[in-house]
């Protein structure tokens, strides 16, 4: 994950985790080093280049979730299957091409694959969020990979039948829309907060 920081919109810092050490860099949105010790992560080009397509944008996460790897790769689009999916009644785009972000052009196209939204699906890859903060960003990530793995659930129980999901309208999930207010960050951030804490690096 990364925020943006500094008085420069180019400015941010990227938070590469190896096993229990965060090793944070500051790099600006054409990859270049600007301060810390060690490697940045390879993929830094997914934050780099959403940050310069999104000055809205404060925060990245970016993330491999088994369940929307799942759903990407069976060829089925993001539904909006419960209450906290509403998230995203505008929809999930997806990122087709397969393989690690490690240049400038493929960030670029990530980057416009995102557009304006909060989340895109990397085919084969993982996701990535953008929002106004770390936290936002972060409860997006979850919430998303939340959505998916119900929804696979929801497929495995009809047969694979997706016809038989009981999807939310656009009108439905446009009035449950607010689940990453900053009312609801709040409390979920808590939660997963919690979560996190009682969980081994990893498991």
């Amino acid at each position: 994950m990364s925020r943006r920081r500094g008085p420069s919109p180019g400015l941010k810092a990227d938070l590469r985790l190896d096993t229990a050490l965060a090793c944070p860099n500051a790099f600006d949105t054409e990859g270049r080093i600007l301060a810390g010790k060690g490697t940045p992560n390879s993929e830094l080009w997914i934050h780099a280049r959403v940050y310069a397509a999104r000055p809205d944008a404060g925060a990245v996460v970016h993330a491999h979730p088994p369940a929307c790897v799942c759903l990407a790769q069976i060829g089925q689009p993001h539904r909006v299957v419960h209450n906290q999916g509403g998230a995203f009644h505008a929809g999930v785009p997806e990122y087709e091409r397969i393989g690690l972000i490690r240049t400038r052009e493929l960030g670029d196209l990530l980057a416009r694959r995102l557009g304006a939204g909060i989340a895109v699906m990397m085919r084969g890859h993982g996701i990535t969020t953008a929002a106004s903060d770390v936290r936002t960003a972060t409860v997006a990530a979850c919430l998303l990979e939340e959505s998916a793995r119900l929804q696979l659930d929801m497929l495995a129980a009809a047969g694979g039948d997706a016809a038989r999901i009981r999807a939310y309208t656009r009108e439905e999930a446009e009035s449950v829309g607010d689940q990453i207010s900053p009312r609801v960050v709040e409390r979920a951030w808590e939660y997963y907060a919690g979560v996190a804490r009682k969980r081994p690096l990893g498991g």
